[in-house]
């Protein structure tokens, strides 16, 4: 494990005293350089829109990169909205196809928002970042340019913690409000936190599921063909 993680994980366990959430790590390989992509196309291939940016916004076009052939950039968080209505009014790239939630593992900045834009009548698509540190979890809302990016922030709020300040409507999207974790942070579980999300009971008259994967888990739950009969399949 590297040291960053090492406090990533110390710092996350730090801020719940029962510590229900473990940490686990699988050893990978180190990555390997960048090779050329044969996938790649030629509508990712913006260095012209980037540099445009860069004119445009100075230094907050924080890094202009190229990967797996791929151009995409890393801008100040506080001028993404901006930044998004100038490639929509100026350039033309009036299409968000989408937006989502990294967790990066990191000590700093731990969580990116990547945002996709597309130039529908040019062919061209552009990828923009930006960083949030874990101590202050929000992001402009990109709404007032995007009304459909709504969805897609409610989305990365619900899994990662991200809020989105301005948001109409800044609710859970999947998970009941009152759950205490957020899924797609890399310290959750693959298999859940036993208790914490009850699920209905397999008939109405039954006791309420309190871990989805029981068995994987060293408990045996009872088969559905087991349960008793249903009142309501009586009167039935």
């Amino acid at each position: 494990m590297r040291d960053d993680q090492k406090n990533v994980a110390q710092k996350t366990a730090a801020h719940r005293e029962d510590e229900s959430l473990k940490f686990y790590f699988t050893p990978v390989d180190p990555p390997g350089p960048d090779t050329d992509n044969p996938h790649a196309k030629s509508s990712t291939l913006v260095e012209d829109i980037l540099a445009t940016l860069e004119e445009e916004f100075g230094e907050d076009i924080l890094e202009k990169r190229a990967y797996a052939g791929e151009h995409e950039a890393i801008v100040a968080k506080d001028r993404i909205v901006d930044i998004c209505r100038f490639l929509k009014e100026e350039e033309g790239f009036d299409y968000l196809v989408d937006l989502a939630g990294v967790d990066r593992f990191t000590e700093e900045e731990r969580f990116e928002v990547l945002y996709n834009l597309v130039n529908v009548e040019r062919g061209k698509r552009v990828r923009l970042r930006i960083r949030v540190d874990e101590d202050d979890l929000s992001a402009p809302t990109l709404t007032g340019v995007f009304m459909g990016a709504g969805w897609n922030e409610r989305e990365v709020y619900d899994m990662l913690g991200i809020r989105f300040d301005g948001h109409p409507d800044m609710r859970r999207m999947f998970m009941p409000e009152d759950f205490e974790y957020y899924p797609q942070r890399k310290e959750f579980p693959l298999l859940g936190v036993p208790g914490s999300l009850p699920l209905p009971p397999q008939t109405p008259e039954g006791e309420l599921t309190m871990d989805p994967f029981a068995a994987a888990h060293g408990s045996k739950p009872r088969k559905s063909y087991d349960e008793p009969r249903s009142d309501f399949e009586q009167l039935g």
